[in-house]
């Protein structure tokens, strides 16, 4: 009784990542970041981008996102649908994914350019009481997400770190989170 206090001190909830770096040093099946949503995410679209470098080989398939409720793994992006994106490498990369359920039109966009668009789960709704996990080696920052698609111009003022409408669902500056295993927070320069 007296460990799982403990467990329950330690795994404080954190918010606000803003002018922050989520470092992921080793690869483990035990680090993660649990974002806690604004809303909750019954999704029939959306539009999630971030930042990330990595040095792990290109031929390793990496999920850098996920986001499963008690039953069934809901969406992890590097998964389903396949796109051929360039390599993600040393030097961070802006990446967005846009998904809208009555087409099921998904596309990648990689510093601001968008990828063909392929079908994944037509009239899927991304069910609610999940959590949202994130866990691969290297760096990753600026996530956001949004009920929405954004349009071309909204992405690529994201690409660019002009202003736009803050993530509703996830927004870096005020995301509530929780750190599990080896990753560290430092500030982004």
């Amino acid at each position: 009784l007296k460990l799982s206090s403990f467990q329950l001190i330690l795994q404080k909830t954190i918010m606000g990542l803003s002018d922050k770096v989520l470092i992921f040093p080793y690869e483990t099946d035990f680090s993660y970041v649990a974002l806690i949503p604004q809303k909750e995410m019954a999704l029939r679209a959306f539009t999630l981008c971030m930042r990330v470098a990595t040095e792990l080989p290109e031929e390793r398939q990496i999920i850098l996102f996920a986001y499963r409720t008690p039953d069934y793994d809901e969406l992890n992006v590097g998964d389903g649908a396949f796109f051929h994106l360039p390599p993600l490498g040393t030097f961070r990369t802006s990446l967005c994914l846009s998904w809208e359920s009555r087409t099921g039109l998904a596309a990648f966009w990689y510093e601001g350019k968008r990828s063909t668009y392929q079908v994944y789960k037509p009239g899927h709704t991304i069910r609610p009481k999940g959590t949202a996990q994130q866990s691969f080696v290297g760096e990753l920052t600026d996530l956001n997400m949004w009920d929405y698609v954004l349009s071309r111009s909204m992405i690529q003022a994201w690409h660019y770190r002009h202003k736009i409408p803050k993530g509703n669902i996830f927004d870096w500056a005020t995301v509530s989170y929780d750190l599990s295993g080896n990753v560290m927070v430092v500030d982004d320069d």
